[in-house]
């Protein structure tokens, strides 16, 4: 059945949570762009989001996350999948949820953990613990997840058609999709 956007999507939560694997599967069923905030925060610095930590730090890749959502949400209707900080900065929060709907896809620490351990491209896990970093960073970033508009919990038993399955029905359900008579 044919769906009609009401607003861009924009998904949040932890890193490996399935943002950008979800996203495109949903874009593709609502036959809309799908865009990950991080691979234009690439393009657009010439740099792999790795190098701008090391070279610039967290606090510049923060003002330029936070200048990329703004553009990717001020305009065409399509889904976003934004890194795992953006949701946790203020100016950023309040742009998504005056502009799109926001999805927080809630995984498990373990679940996130089998998806991440030994990526070399996730600058915050470069430590020597990093599960105990990634830990931390989820409980930290929680309380800002949760003030996303519709949360789906993810889980390591399911599929990429099933979460977006549930995805969909959430997004009826509340309204930032509408189902068309085409």
């Amino acid at each position: 059945m044919p769906y009609r956007l009401t607003k861009s999507i924009v998904f949040v939560g932890m890193m490996g949570a399935g943002k950008t694997a979800i996203g495109r599967a949903l874009a593709e069923q609502l036959d809309v762009p799908f865009v990950d905030s991080d691979d234009e925060i690439e393009q657009a610095a010439n740099l792999k989001i790795s190098e701008i930590f090391e070279k610039f730090g967290e606090p510049f890749f923060r003002e330029k996350e936070m200048q990329i959502v703004k553009r990717l949400v001020d305009g065409t209707l399509q889904v976003v999948a934004t890194g795992g900080g953006a949701f946790c900065q203020a100016d950023t929060q309040a742009l998504i949820k005056d502009q799109a709907t926001s999805i927080w896809l809630d995984a498990d620490i373990e679940t996130i953990w089998a998806r991440v351990k030994g990526k070399s491209h996730r600058p915050l896990l470069l430590t020597k613990k990093p599960k105990k970093v990634l830990k931390t960073m989820m409980s930290e970033r929680a309380v800002f997840y949760q003030q996303a508009e519709v949360h789906v919990k993810v889980g390591a038993e399911n599929s990429i058609e099933v979460t977006t399955a549930t995805v969909l029905k959430q997004l009826l359900k509340h309204g930032a999709i509408k189902e068309t008579l085409a």
